[in-house]
């Protein structure tokens, strides 16, 4: 009788820890994933979320399904994942865009940034390049500044909207430097970088993936990136730090988010995966194609990028008068 009570007792506690440990959690994934993305597809976004998705569904034995859902400036995609079952079977892309200035910039975002995900991983990092029409008598971030400042509201400088990082990066120059210049919004970055190139606009904030065949060709003239570090595929162009504004920090990153509320455990094995699959010297020159520098993070300090973006340029956009709608 004892040993059968005591057999019991060792059952019993087995199948607790087992329920503690999650057993749907041992199974995952056993059915397909989904990941959401944000933009249509071909958008860079898009390239780097088939680039991870296609190593990391042979690292975890099952497809993943990649979904594109545009719209809203990454809202409705965003919204998605928040609503999506927190079960690991449904992830999404997530940037600085879907996450940060599209939050300032609307007061009825349909999601939390920040409470309504569980980040797992950062991707990379884009760097903005603070590039200039070549007819424009300043070589560097100084004469810049000088030539603002003898000419107040008169240089103007591009952007892909209200709010948009490279309206708050112009935004936070302007502060950190005392200067005012003159805000042309455009549709797409497109046509602001060709009328940049043609002289018809002075200054752009521009992805550095986008500016670099421009930069290249001597059609547009870069004076600094926008990042802590110099660039890999412009290391002659000094940081906007070295270029005298010190702890100016302005880009575009992505990573991979999921609903709240997924098991830590799926958290953690996906963190893990990715992060492996970042170090992959392939994976690396793939992503270099774009202009993204792999940067690995944990979900914690993922998080903490957020809620810091977030608030960092949310004051930025209070001082400029840039107002949720």
């Amino acid at each position: 009788m004892k040993r059968l009570a005591l057999a019991l007792l060792l059952g019993f506690a087995t199948v607790g820890a087992a329920l503690a440990q999650g057993p749907a959690d041992a199974r995952w994934p056993d059915k397909p994933i989904r990941m959401i993305v944000p933009l249509p597809a071909g958008a860079a976004v898009d390239i780097v979320a088939r680039l991870i998705c296609q190593k990391l569904s042979e690292r975890l034995g099952q497809t993943i399904i990649v979904e594109n859902r545009a719209g809203a400036s990454g809202a409705l995609a965003s919204e998605a994942v928040a609503k999506a079952a927190p079960d690991g079977y449904t992830l999404g892309m997530a940037t600085s865009t879907t996450h940060v200035t599209t939050a300032i910039l609307n007061a009825k975002l349909p999601y939390d940034p920040v409470k309504d995900f569980v980040p797992v991983a950062l991707i990379g990092i884009v760097p903005y390049v603070l590039t200039v029409s070549p007819g424009l008598p300043a070589r560097n971030v100084s004469e810049l500044i000088a030539l603002a400042k003898a000419k107040p509201r008169t240089l103007s400088y591009s952007s892909v909207g209200q709010a948009s990082l490279a309206h708050l990066a112009t935004e936070l120059m302007s502060t950190m430097a005392g200067v005012t210049l003159n805000h042309i919004p455009y549709r797409a970055s497109g046509p602001a970088i060709l009328d940049l190139s043609e002289g018809r606009i002075d200054i752009t904030f521009g992805v550095l993936g986008t500016s670099l065949a421009l930069i290249r060709e001597g059609k547009i003239r870069a004076l600094a990136v926008t990042t802590e570090q110099r660039a890999e595929s412009v290391p002659d162009v000094p940081t906007m730090s070295e270029a005298g504004l010190s702890g100016f920090e302005a880009s575009l990153w992505f990573a991979v988010v999921a609903p709240a509320a997924v098991p830590p455990a799926i958290v953690a094995r996906l963190n893990r995966e990715i992060n492996a699959i970042l170090g992959d010297a392939d994976v690396k020159k793939a992503l270099a194609a774009q202009a993204i520098e792999t940067e690995l993070s944990t979900p914690e300090k993922l998080r903490e990028r957020i809620r810091a973006d977030i608030e960092k340029w949310r004051a930025i956009a209070a001082k400029a008068g840039i107002r949720a709608e």
